[in-house]
């Protein structure tokens, strides 16, 4: 249950500064809307457990292999949101959603190249070539108005070879969430192939109302061929804490995972599990608040384009807080290094996504009302 709301708290800049040094480690006349994290003060029941943590000195080694606490309140997390949660047995701790992806891949993907939909998150790029596999991209094209997995591409990636799909569900730049029809395609595809799907679902916890979250894991028929990868870390702003879960539901995956060596996975912290912990158990009603806002920001950004940058085409943002614009209208190859030298805005360059998108950026939304304005007006002076 919800319960009564918890405010959320806009940074200062001299507050954001000092508490998100790798988002506003910028000059002082830049704007920064680059990097996903909020520019809003952590849910004080996070900091209270963390509190606790250091005035009690718990400051030693985490659990390793399977943490019975943290699996529980992800479980219970997930009934809660979702109305479906996979058993405790299947969440293990890892240090990010990232190294999930790749442990994900190492330790359960056969050897055949790794299907990686693109636009697509850019620290995911070069992942299957870091597991000694192939990646093969499925491009969505920059005219579809509504970006989709192309099953007939994806079914002949499978037929040539390729054994895994890594999906982001929901996605990021796109903001799209996959609807329950398009993750049975998908499955579908899969399973005709006796191929694998490596999920990630760290943006789960930030739906936005209009859309519903379906994880990948709960359709029938995926349990014995899929991983997501779930963290509070996004959702509560807490990702310098280093803990992410992974959710093996196949008995026999969960103790293969086991039996991996400890430096297969390891570095997840005390502190990431604590801060997942409070937020799984008490961050709804501050969640709640967060979603409440990101909406009201979503709706401000539409304004703001439709006032200030009318060519700019938005795609339907229904998860995250990452708008993903078009700016080709306005001519500019590198619209993000537009953006900074004329706008002092800095946004992320459409190209760290995918190939020859240098006229897309990624606009980071969750900020203040006041700020977003500036950051649109700003990218106004800079592109037209």
């Amino acid at each position: 249950m919800v319960g009564e709301r918890r405010p959320v708290v806009d940074l200062t800049d001299d507050e954001a500064r000092l508490k998100l040094p790798l988002k506003w480690g910028v000059p002082e006349d830049v704007l920064p809307a680059w990097v996903a994290e909020m520019d809003y003060a952590v849910d004080p029941v996070v900091i209270e457990a963390l509190q606790r943590m250091v005035t009690d000195g718990i400051v030693g080694y985490p659990l390793f292999g399977w943490d019975p606490e943290l699996a529980e309140s992800y479980a219970g997390w997930a009934e809660r949101h979702f109305g479906w949660a996979p058993a405790p047995e299947a969440v293990h701790p890892v240090v990010d959603v990232t190294a999930g992806v790749r442990i994900a891949i190492d330790v359960f993907s056969g050897p055949g190249g790794v299907v990686f939909p693109t636009p697509g998150y850019n620290a995911h790029h070069g992942l299957a070539s870091v597991t000694g596999r192939e990646e093969l991209r499925l491009e969505v094209p920059a005219s579809a108005e509504r970006a989709e997995i192309d099953l007939d591409r994806l079914d002949r990636l499978f037929a040539e070879g390729a054994q895994t799909l890594l999906l982001t569900q929901p996605h990021n730049p796109w903001g799209r969430v996959f609807t329950r029809a398009e993750l049975e395609g998908i499955r579908d595809v899969v399973v005709r192939h006796g191929a694998r799907v490596v999920c990630d679902e760290i943006h789960a916890p930030l739906v936005l109302p209009g859309a519903e979250h379906v994880s990948y894991l709960s359709l029938d028929g995926t349990r014995d061929h899929a991983i997501a990868i779930v963290a509070a870390s996004k959702a509560f702003n807490t990702a310098g804490l280093r803990c992410a879960q992974l959710v093996v539901p196949d008995p026999v995956s969960q103790q293969r995972l086991l039996d991996e060596p400890m430096s297969r996975n390891e570095s997840y912290s005390t502190a990431g599990i604590v801060a997942a912990k409070a937020a799984y158990d008490l961050g709804d009603p501050w969640l709640a608040s967060l979603v409440e806002r990101l909406d009201q920001q979503r709706s401000l950004l539409g304004e703001l384009l439709a006032t200030h940058l009318p060519e700019v085409r938005m795609r339907p943002l229904e998860a995250t807080y990452l708008a993903w614009l078009d700016a080709s209208a306005y001519g500019h190859d590198d619209a993000a290094a537009v953006a900074l030298e004329r706008g002092r805005v800095m946004v992320s360059a459409g190209t760290s996504y995918a190939a020859g998108r240098g006229d897309h950026v990624r606009l980071n939304i969750a900020t203040s009302p006041d700020r977003l304005t500036e950051v649109v007006e700003r990218l106004a002076k800079a592109w037209t």
